[in-house]
């Protein structure tokens, strides 16, 4: 009995599923919205349902037999990535697509130079990266639209494997004209009369936040921002100190104004930069090759961008 369907109907079915729209599904995928919407309406026809409520104002939206099929239509897909591993094993290959996911606050410091020695050694690979929050993360790696992420081990679900890459320690960062820019180490309890530039993502604030949470109050937050680079400027022009655990190799904000960084001393943990996974998801031989190569960067003296020394 011939089949009702191809691989490359199911994987343009999953992506309209994902983002709710043709338009936008096409665009991510590189084809165009005709062949978009004719291959979900093959799929559609070859199996006698509706997958789609096409409402202009919502776009495409799964229906309840779509929902069902969105899963099924995940195994499938899984189960065909096994076989094409299953080749690439016998032909001692590393190749396929591979969907990494990283943590916003540090994917413009190390991503790039990590992609790029990866696909040097791995030229066959379809390397593709999104940046998210931590939030969005594990929620990417439950649904299986990202295969591993470079991220930190902040309020990590049962459901999710995190294997270390690198010690990240808290440092205060703060403008070199700042009456404490000249102190080698600062306490939670100097900071509590200041001003604060908050990174303001979901669990990261939580963290810097529990610095100061034995002391029964905290610094006034003066600013409060998604973005790292925002973060730096502002603190780079007085508006308060910041607290990060990525110590760059770069001093300087955007706009090239200097910056100090000070070890802070606290009870609170260090974080951990690592690779994050679905403990269900089938690791590739490609999924492999990242790991073993982030593994390989990390022990060669560390990760592209960040400072593995103390000094500030």
């Amino acid at each position: 009995m011939p089949l009702r369907f191809t691989l490359r109907q199911l994987e343009y079915f999953i992506a309209v599923g994902e983002v709710g729209s043709i338009a936008m599904a096409a665009d991510r995928k590189n084809v165009s919205a005709p062949s978009m919407s004719s291959a979900i309406a093959q799929l559609e026809s070859g199996f006698g349902v509706q997958l789609f409520t096409r409402r202009h104002a919502q776009g495409s939206v799964l229906t309840p037999t779509g929902k069902r099929f969105m899963e099924q239509a995940r195994a499938v897909l899984a189960e065909a990535a096994r076989l094409d591993d299953l080749a690439t094993v016998f032909a001692d290959m590393v190749r396929g697509s591979l969907r990494i996911g990283c943590m916003r606050t540090f994917v413009q410091i190390i991503i790039p130079q990590l992609r790029r020695g990866f696909e040097e050694k791995h030229e066959n690979v379809d390397f593709s990266q999104q940046e998210l929050d931590q939030a969005q993360i594990f929620e990417a790696l439950g649904q299986g639209r990202i295969d591993v992420a470079l991220t930190y081990d902040l309020a990590l679900p049962s459901d999710v494997t995190f294997k270390p890459l690198h010690t990240l320690p808290p440092f205060v960062m703060i403008s070199p004209d700042d009456p404490l820019a000249g102190r080698e180490r600062l306490r939670p309890e100097d900071l509590l009369d200041r001003s604060m530039v908050l990174l303001d993502l979901p669990h990261s604030a939580d963290y810097f936040m529990s610095h100061f949470r034995h002391l029964g109050r905290r610094p006034r937050i003066s600013e409060r921002t998604v973005e790292i680079a925002v973060q730096r400027s502002l603190v780079a022009s007085g508006y308060g100190f910041g607290i990060t655990n990525l110590r760059t190799i770069s001093t300087e904000s955007l706009d090239g104004r200097p910056l100090r960084f000070i070890p802070l001393e606290s009870d609170v943990r260090p974080l951990q930069l690592g690779l994050a996974m679905s403990r269900v998801a089938h690791v590739s031989r490609t999924i492999k090759a990242f790991i073993d190569h982030c593994h390989e960067a990390a022990d060669n003296g560390g990760l592209p961008g960040i400072v593995t020394s103390s000094r500030t």
